[in-house]
């Protein structure tokens, strides 16, 4: 399989992220075992080397050049699915506590042979976000809560910021159109606590465009929220 290893790293240069041999190297084997896994679980459409260095590797460290994770914070990545953005995180940030979220175990089963393999911790938790934003151990606990192509922004703001604590940060990874999402997400925002939002604008090499939605939380999220199952996309708030 076509080495990715020194072009990601100059690729992650340009963005402001500098990744070392062996950070090149774990992103060489994470993507083998994507390919290799895809086979066997639906993980991913994007299996081409360049395509899978840029859209979903690059695409991910481009939110360590948008905004500021401090030193051992607590990031749980919402839907994670194949581990995009939290596990390419934390391969760049070795420092933070990763906590992997997704309602599918089989995808969580792969995470886990991922970061065995990378010699990486990481917490997996096989649980709906809704469920996980009413678990006390889990509600308003992490600095950072990151979600990528999830769900619209009205919608996955109410599966996010229930999980942020205290002047914690929410970042929403979007493609083009982020600007009418943001105007229909605004109630919802102000509803579950958000406060100060920036939106910082990406051009990937050839994917293009991305959007990063960057909102700090100043309140904490009304206790009945986020609401159950359904509920949350049949009627955003």
């Amino acid at each position: 399989m076509k080495d990715i290893r020194e072009q990601l790293k100059t690729m992650a240069k340009a963005y402001g992220v500098r990744l070392s041999e062996k950070q090149a190297g774990q992103f060489q084997t994470y993507m083998e075992m994507l390919v290799e896994w895809n086979e066997k679980i639906n993980l991913t459409a994007i299996t081409e080397p360049d395509q899978v260095a840029e859209k979903h590797f690059l695409d991910s460290l481009t939110v360590l050049s948008s905004c500021q994770i401090k030193e051992g914070a607590k990031v749980i990545d919402v839907g994670t699915g194949a581990g995009f953005p939290g596990l390419v995180l934390k391969i760049a940030r070795p420092d933070i506590e990763l906590t992997l979220l997704d309602g599918v175990n089989k995808k969580l089963n792969f995470l886990g042979e991922v970061c065995g393999a990378l010699g990486l911790e990481a917490r997996l938790v096989h649980k709906r976000a809704e469920e996980a934003g009413r678990d006390k151990e889990m509600r308003e606990r992490f600095d950072l809560a990151a979600a990528r192509a999830v769900a619209s922004l009205n919608v996955l703001s109410e599966y996010c910021l229930p999980l942020v604590k205290m002047k914690g940060f929410f970042v929403a990874m979007k493609g083009p159109g982020a600007e009418q999402e943001l105007t229909e997400a605004q109630r919802a925002l102000e509803l579950l606590g958000g406060g100060k939002m920036e939106r910082k604008q990406v051009q990937l090499p050839t994917a293009g465009e991305r959007n990063i939605i960057l909102l700090q939380k100043l309140r904490f999220t009304p206790k009945e929220y986020p609401r159950h199952g359904g509920t949350i996309g049949k009627h955003p708030l």
